[in-house]
This record gives C-alpha cells, structure tokens and sequence, in this order.
C-alpha cells in the first residue's frame, strides 16, 4: 500500500478544498454576511492539514487498483468533514453530525437536507450548500488529475474508481487530457445553463445556485419551496439541464468531435430518452384532474420526472400530494437513475439495460440448452466481467439497501418514510415520500440513523465498492 502518495492526495484535496471556499468567502465580503470568519478558519483549518500532507512530494506516485478505490474513498469522507466546518462555526448548524450529514449531501449531489428554513441562512453558506454539489458532480479526483499529475500512468484507476457507470473508458489515451475534457464540458454546460436563467429574470446569485446545483444533479435550492415558485420558463429550463446532466458525457465529446449520429446511436440514451417520455405521459394522464390546463400539467409531470431520474431532486410541485400510481412510478426512477458517465446517481441506465438483457439470455438458455447467446449494446459486445460486475452491484446494492432501512428503523417512524429514505440517499436523490417528501427534511432522525443515511449517500455516489473495501481486512494485508 502505497500510504505516503495515499495521503499525499488527501492534502492535495484539501488543498483543492479551500481553494473551492474561497468563493463563498467572497460571497460573504460581497453581501457582508455573518459568516466571512467562519470560512476564513476553515480554510486555514483545510490548508493546515494539507499544507502538511503536501510538503514533500512523493518519490513514487503510482496507485494502483486497489490503492486508488482506498484514495478515493478517504477523499470524500476527509472532504466531507473539513467541508462541514463553515456550517458549524457560523452556527447555522452547530450540531457536527447535523452539519456532516448536510455537506455529504451536498458533494454527493443527494441534496437531502435536515434545515427546516433554508431561506435563513447567509447567502455566502447558501452558496457554499449548492457549489458542493458542482464539486462532488464530476468528482473531485477527476478535478484533482486534471491539474495535477497525481499518479503517474496508473490516475486512470483513479477516474474509475469515482466515476460512475458499470464500466468507464479513457475518451483520449491521456487521461490528464480525459479529465480535462470532461471538466470543460461540465463547465461549459453549467455556464449556458446559467445564460438561460439570467434571460428568465433570476438574479446573478439565484442563476449562479441553481445552475450549480442543477450541473451536479443535486437539488439544493435557496428556497424553502425549491423552484416551485419560480416562472414556467425557468422551470422549464432547469428541466432540460437536468436531462442533459442526466446524459453520459462522452455522448457530448462525440458530439463535439463531428460524430453526432454516433451519439444519437446509444442504446442508453435512447432508453433514458424512452423511459423519461414513457413515465411524463403515464404520470400527466394520471395527474390531470390535479392541474389547471394542460401546459401546467405537462410541465410539473416533466419537470419532476426529470428531476427525479436524473437523482437531482429539485421540486415544482409537492409530488407527495399526487395520485399513488405517480407515486409509485417516482419511486421507481429513482432506482433507474440517471446514465453512466453522468452526474447523476441511481443504478444507472446502462446497468438496467445490462441486467434486462441477461434475464433475456438466461430465458433462452433455458429455452435452448445448446443455444449461444451474447449481450451487445450499441452493437458490441458486453464482456463477461462487466456483466458480473453488474450482478454483483445489484445483489450487493439491494443488501445494503434493506440492511440500512432495518437500521434506521429503530427510530420507529414510519414504513414509507425509512423505505423512501434511503432510497434517496443510497440514489442521491433528496426528497423522499411521507415525512421526508419534498416538502418535509431529514433532521427528524437520530444522529445514529443520520449517519447511516450520510454513509449511504457515500456509497450510493462512488458506487458501493470504494466504501466496502474500507472495512475489508484484505485491503489492509500487505
């Protein structure tokens, strides 16, 4: 184990950090909030410890598998917690746990939150909420590799241990020059995102937010009602970003490179495309004695489809209220998600696909004893490896699913709201049903059951494994 580069990233990430705290900082200087102290000592707070780790570099910096899933999971969890620090010295949240289990939300783009009155806190914090969600989007190892050659040839295991999707790929043999890419998209995304928003009236601060918020698919608004009172057009808007953050970024690297038709080829986006349409109509035909005329309900049916597939979890309406059948077709896109390669979370698109298509081929296995029969998608075929990957996913995503919902359940509240809990935090979504619905937060649970939540947002954001391995003791054997 290669400890000494190991802990060399973490300072490299606290590092990054406090650099990343310095706009919020800024935010308070602007708006002469109450907070300009507390993020002045936890920056100093980041930069003590990763001035330290940092001091020497490393002779030997490569990381290999194993290695790699260790960094990438102490970095969420040490960014998690320095993160954590401004909400709790300006005491907006004072209680630690509280305020450890807001800022993993916020980097894991979950967006559950335990403020009962979001409207109350400072704008630099408010800031500070829904740029953690810009942050914790692309991943901030991705971020980290893009500026800094932090592992030799071996960062691709880095890449992969924290991006999201059955199986990742480098776009160009580089993967500095990767990481690079995908940064510029994301960038280049949320920027536009926010050129629209300042068209619909919102002011620079609301635009800035909630295009931050919308590119990490993670739903922090700055309002008490999320985006529902704000106009059809920027409703609409944020609707087709969270579509387009939804999309597996290399889709848009093809796109840009001339190969449109190839894109547009994707057995996933067609699917993600298709299941978006298929449960608007379902869910507008069975709303529509709930809304006015068709446009609103059009747009509220779309608008929360969206928001939940892509596990962004903003809200134009309180969907708790609709009809059980929306309900239920809600929850089942939140375990669908979003496509690999994306900032959203869930099982991923592509992952269903896969599983659909071995159900499919062990039919006819069955049917057929001495037949053959491949999985292809976008007419190649899915390796061996990548389909047991995806079995194993499964299997170990619906243990730890039901073992947290007995854990939480010691709070004796109700059935829905632990089930729908953790569905959210284990799919990074936000909003669950009952108690925790769009309208409700999550502070009516214990510390105990808010640590259970916060450690399944973590493993539902870097896809279960890099967590587990933690607590493997074959990680640690030399």
């Amino acid at each position: 184990m290669n400890y000494r580069t190991i802990f060399y990233t973490l300072g490299c990430v606290l590092n990054i950090e406090a650099a990343a705290m310095v706009l919020p900082l800024i935010c308070a200087f602007i708006y002469g909030d109450s907070s300009i102290w507390s993020f002045i000592s936890s920056i100093a707070l980041c930069l003590l410890f990763g001035i330290s780790l940092t001091v020497k570099s490393p002779k030997n910096k490569t990381l290999y598998s194993k290695e790699a899933f260790v960094t990438v999971a102490l970095s969420w969890i040490v960014l998690s917690i320095f993160g954590a620090f401004p909400f709790v010295f300006s005491g907006a949240i004072p209680n630690f746990i509280d305020a450890l289990f807001e800022t993993v939300s916020g980097f894991t783009t979950t967006g559950a939150s335990i403020l009962s009155d979001i409207e109350a806190l400072p704008n630099s914090l408010l800031l500070w909420r829904s740029f953690t969600h810009w942050i914790g989007g692309m991943g901030v190892l991705v971020f980290l590799i893009s500026i800094l050659p932090l592992s030799g040839s071996n960062n691709v295991h880095l890449i992969r241990a924290e991006s999201t999707g059955p199986a990742v790929s480098k776009l160009v043999p580089k993967v500095k020059t990767t990481a690079i890419i995908l940064y510029t998209i994301y960038l280049g995304i949320t920027v536009l995102e926010m050129i629209f928003l300042l068209f619909g009236g919102m002011t620079f601060f609301e635009a800035l937010n909630t295009a931050l918020a919308t590119a990490g698919t993670g739903g922090f608004g700055i309002k008490n009602t999320s985006l529902a009172e704000y106009s059809p057009y920027i409703q609409i808007v944020v609707t087709v970003f969270m579509v387009l953050f939804g999309v597996n970024f290399s889709l848009y690297y093809l796109a840009l490179c001339g190969k449109v038709k190839s894109a547009l080829k994707s057995h996933e986006l067609r699917a993600y495309a298709g299941i978006i349409l298929i449960a608007t109509t379902l869910i507008a035909f069975d709303c529509r004695h709930i809304f006015a005329n068709i446009g609103d309900l059009i747009r509220h049916s779309a608008f929360q489809v969206s928001s939940i597939i892509t596990t962004t979890g903003f809200m134009s309406s309180d969907f708790d209220k609709w009809p059980e059948f929306s309900k239920a077709i809600l929850v089942a896109l939140m375990f669908v998600g979003a496509c690999a390669g994306s900032t959203g979370g869930g099982i991923k698109v592509s992952r269903i696909l896969i599983l659909l298509k071995s159900i499919v081929k062990e039919v006819k296995i069955a049917a057929q004893p001495r037949s053959t029969h491949k999985i292809t998608i976008d007419n190649r075929m899915v390796e061996h490896e990548t389909v047991r990957s995806v079995n194993v996913f499964i299997v170990s995503y619906f243990t730890i699913l039901l073992c947290s919902v007995l854990l939480i359940s010691l709070d004796n509240l109700g059935f829905t709201t632990n089930v729908t809990a953790v569905i959210s935090a284990i799919n990074n979504i936000g909003p669950g049903l009952d108690l925790v619905g769009p309208t409700q937060n999550f502070s009516i649970y214990s510390p105990f059951s808010k640590i259970v939540l916060s450690l399944n947002m973590l493993i539902g954001r870097l896809e279960i494994f890099p967590i587990l391995i933690l607590f493997s003791p074959y990680t640690w054997k030399k």
